[in-house]
């Protein structure tokens, strides 16, 4: 699938499964072609250094809160279905501190909670989110930005792995 990747013609629309930039999008998409995985995610990663903060705002615009299940069915949807199974699965009053976090990071950030919930069990993430409310917004940006990056790199190598 990576040498497709290199030559599919729409492959700016499926790296905007893996970041909703399309700026992002297209510049990775320009730099092809990529000798292996690591080129990508190299690229993908400094791609992701240069955006602005409209830029991450985009990009988050596309993740649901954590805990609440992606409508639709096309992969970005499919993936954040898979990616949130351990919140999506997790006990009712645990769902319901998540939600209630969800609300109260929002007030305080004016965005939705943005975490690597991949490998994460829904405790780990509730965790996660109490002790980022604590946190000053450039701070909290930084940290977006990080577990952004995160999720972009497993995208990618699913991505390319399809």
């Amino acid at each position: 699938m990576f040498d497709q990747f290199n030559t599919h013609p729409d492959a700016e629309r499926d790296l905007l499964a893996c970041c909703a930039s399309p700026r992002w999008a297209r510049r990775v998409a320009a730099g092809r072609p990529y000798p292996d995985v690591d080129a990508l995610l190299k690229a993908g990663d400094a791609e992701l250094a240069t955006l602005e903060w409209p830029g991450i705002d985009e990009a988050l615009s596309a993740h649901p809160r954590i805990g609440d299940r992606a409508a639709g069915d096309d992969r970005e949807a499919a993936w954040s279905r898979g990616e949130q199974a351990a919140a999506a699965e997790s006990a009712d009053d645990v769902k319901a501190r998540l939600a209630a976090g969800n609300a109260e990071y929002e007030r305080r950030f004016d965005r939705v909670f943005l975490i690597c919930a991949t490998g994460l069990d829904a405790s780990e993430i509730l965790t996660s989110l109490r002790s980022r409310l604590g946190n000053d917004d450039e701070t909290e940006r930084e940290i977006v930005r990080d577990e952004l990056r995160k999720i972009v790199a497993l995208r990618l190598r699913k991505l390319v792995a399809a």
